[in-house]
């Protein structure tokens, strides 16, 4: 199932306060990947997860199978500001949320959460029943993120999973049980 073009303009702090968030006159649009996106998103990527940044061949891997779930804040300018990226599977109803980035200089605006709803409303549509993520245990931000969009630690130990991504690189993982439409 393929879910509907999306493309708006996000206001949110200008609407909330009254003034525009960031200089200029650019808002941010939460729009789908575009292949023409995959050098930008590289950067985007890099500069926020430095050493454990997708290489760019597994995000040309990852548009190619997910693009309809590879979602990005494009600042009008060629430049990316944030993404996130879901993948799912073709025999189940599990969905893993396998990248969440917002650029620095763009964080705590509320925009983080805006591509989370965005892709948990497109998983919901498609059917998925089930989303899970993992995140660094000392990220408390991104983990108060997740809790506040319904996502608890999966059993058993809380969620916490030593050497997930190799030695010393614990996760938690965590899992939201997205309702079924009507």
């Amino acid at each position: 199932m393929t879910a509907e073009p999306l493309e708006h303009a996000l206001d949110r702090h200008e609407h909330l306060t009254g003034t525009a968030p960031f200089p200029g006159p650019r808002r941010l649009v939460l729009r789908t990947a575009r292949e023409s996106d995959l050098p930008e998103l590289q950067r985007l990527d890099t500069e926020v997860f430095q050493e454990v940044a997708y290489p760019a061949f597994l995000l040309r891997q990852l548009y190619d199978v997910y693009a309809e779930h590879l979602l990005v804040l494009d600042d009008g300018g060629g430049r990316l500001r944030g993404y996130v990226l879901a993948a799912t599977t073709a025999l189940s109803r599990d969905s893993w949320i396998l990248g969440l980035c917002v650029a620095e200089d763009r964080r705590r605006h509320g925009l983080g959460r805006e591509l989370m709803l965005e892709v948990l409303a497109r998983l919901r549509h498609c059917g998925i029943e089930r989303v899970r993520l993992t995140v660094e245990p000392a990220n408390r931000a991104a983990i108060l993120l997740y809790r506040s969009l319904g996502f608890r630690p999966e059993q058993p130990d809380a969620g916490l999973r030593r050497d997930y991504f190799g030695p010393g690189e614990d996760r938690q993982v965590m899992c939201l049980a997205l309702p079924r439409l009507p």
